[in-house]
């Protein structure tokens, strides 16, 4: 009984300590907001959207994002106001906060769907899923950007594609067409490499369609030879001989000399797309 009483006494000091805390924390959050709202009391629109500019450029990204939202908070029906969510949509994606970015291009495409610059909406949302998981080591070191997560790389494709078809026109057409062939060879070499796993624990028939996913969805990918021979072993080790012959002949006819790109520099070769194109568009 005494124990019990014990844990009850130290539960409900522990919970008023915790109350104490958030309190004593929510008092300071208080002043700071106070003393910014006091430092923005005469600010434009102007001198927040430079300012605020000023930060993006100084690579201040999470600073530049409470200015943005201070703009659009006190200005909400500015001049400028679409190009404020835009502005603080591209913060959020510098700042590596892709959801966030998303939802911010998101709301730009829905509340401004006339706006000249609605494609740049749709490009950046691309940008957005494209960098997902390239950390700052892969931005200087080779690695192979097949081994990745596909999910993201999917998700550009199609966010390339929506601007390609909604934007025939539009100026980020030729860059959108680079990056989805990267993710595409990504893609394609990322089948390999699963179709290789099934091989090596002898599931043949998982392999095999894997294999066949590069040929039939990714034909003009560096990964096709090397689609080819993982099928051809797969087919060799099902006993399959004459589709392991048929393949064998395809690929002799298409490859005489082997691929035409070495697997390592396929392995690299969208991150030297990536990285000629750049992070900064």
């Amino acid at each position: 009984m005494r124990l019990i009483l014990i844990k009850i006494l130290f539960v409900g000091c522990f919970s008023l300590f915790l109350t104490g805390c958030s309190s004593f924390k929510d008092l300071f959050s208080s002043d700071s907001k106070s003393s910014e709202e006091a430092e923005y009391a005469d600010w434009t629109a102007d001198k927040f959207r430079a300012e605020a500019k000023k930060n993006v450029d100084n690579s201040n990204y999470e600073k530049a994002i409470k200015l943005y939202q201070a703009l659009e908070s006190r200005y909400p029906f500015g001049q400028d106001s679409a190009q404020t969510e835009l502005d603080i949509a591209y913060a959020y994606f510098k700042n590596n906060e892709p959801e966030s970015a998303i939802a911010a291009a998101d709301r730009f495409i829905k509340i401004n769907p006339r706006s000249p610059a609605i494609d740049y909406a749709y490009y950046l949302k691309g940008l957005v899923n494209y960098n997902r998981g390239i950390s700052f080591v892969d931005r200087f070191l080779p690695t192979d950007t097949s081994q990745r997560e596909t999910g993201s790389a999917a998700e550009a494709i199609k966010n390339f594609e929506d601007l390609i078809q909604r934007f025939p026109n539009s100026k980020y057409i030729s860059d959108s067409r680079l990056r989805m062939i990267s993710l595409k060879n990504n893609l394609a070499m990322h089948e390999v490499h699963i179709s290789r796993y099934y091989i090596r624990r002898h599931e043949y028939v998982a392999a095999v369609n894997r294999a066949t996913i590069v040929l039939e969805k990714y034909q003009r990918t560096p990964a096709i030879p090397y689609a080819l021979l993982a099928l051809n072993e797969a087919y060799t080790n099902l006993n399959q001989t004459e589709l392991a012959a048929d393949v064998q002949r395809v690929y002799d006819l298409n490859y005489p000399s082997g691929p035409p790109i070495l697997e390592q520099a396929t392995s690299t070769l969208s991150h030297k797309v990536w990285d000629f194109i750049g992070l900064e568009k």
